[in-house]
């Protein structure tokens, strides 16, 4: 969702080969930089892998092992009855929904619809190591880049916070027309935080303010 530019489904078959003509832009582990077209060329190396369609995969191995019962990729033109609707606002006041801001269905990128209490279930599951290994939770979890932000750093697709050699807040959020998240998972107390809007904006004011009587009392207790 937070993208450096936005690629069409029409484009996403194509996008190996026009990646492959451009020259890199990094060198590996030189510095952080985020780029939705690395999700969806991961999401092409899955579905070749699994020979299933990156939806259906994650459906089967993650949502449901996750018992996520409300998560999943639907489609704008058969949406749920209980699919809350994205929207955008206007200056002058007007608005009007994001069905047509963004794609028919949701990929490797980003785009499934979910629910507070399944992000929340699937931060459990993750650490109670339902869907990876110890090994590979660990890898995933690992700060491995430095995001250029203070005490930032970022994993395997997750940001990361630290305090010295201590790991604060694993983070993860999203943005597009009309939608907005943030959820935070917070080791110290095990204290998971999802905040959840069908608008553009407005999810991260919520987080921080939740965020900050979060880790206030965390500093109580540790006094």
């Amino acid at each position: 969702m937070d993208s450096d530019s936005d690629v069409s489904n029409k484009e996403i078959e194509r996008l190996p080969a026009a990646i492959s003509k451009q020259p890199m832009k990094l060198k590996v582990g030189e510095r952080f930089h985020y780029n939705n077209a690395g999700y969806i060329l991961l999401g092409l190396i899955a579905e070749q892998v699994s020979e299933r369609k990156f939806a259906n995969y994650i459906e089967k191995n993650i949502f449901a092992k996750a018992g996520l019962v409300d998560l999943g990729y639907f489609e704008f033109d058969s949406l749920s009855s209980r699919t809350a609707l994205g929207y955008l606002d206007f200056s002058d006041g007007t608005w009007k929904t994001n069905i047509y801001s963004l794609p028919v269905k949701g990929g490797s990128d980003g785009g499934a619809f979910a629910t507070v209490k399944d992000m929340a279930n699937l931060w459990e599951s993750l650490f109670n190591r339902k869907l990876l290994s110890e090994a590979y939770t660990h890898k995933l979890l690992t700060p491995y880049i430095y995001t250029g932000d203070e005490n930032s750093f970022y994993g395997y697709g997750i940001w990361i916070e630290k305090k010295e050699d201590s790991i604060i807040k694993y983070h993860i959020m999203g943005y597009d027309p009309g939608v907005c998240f943030h959820s935070a998972y917070y080791p110290e107390t095990a204290i998971q935080s999802v905040i959840c809007s069908n608008k553009s904006e407005g999810a991260y004011d919520m987080f921080k303010g939740i965020e900050e009587e979060i880790l206030k009392n965390s500093l109580r207790g540790e006094q």
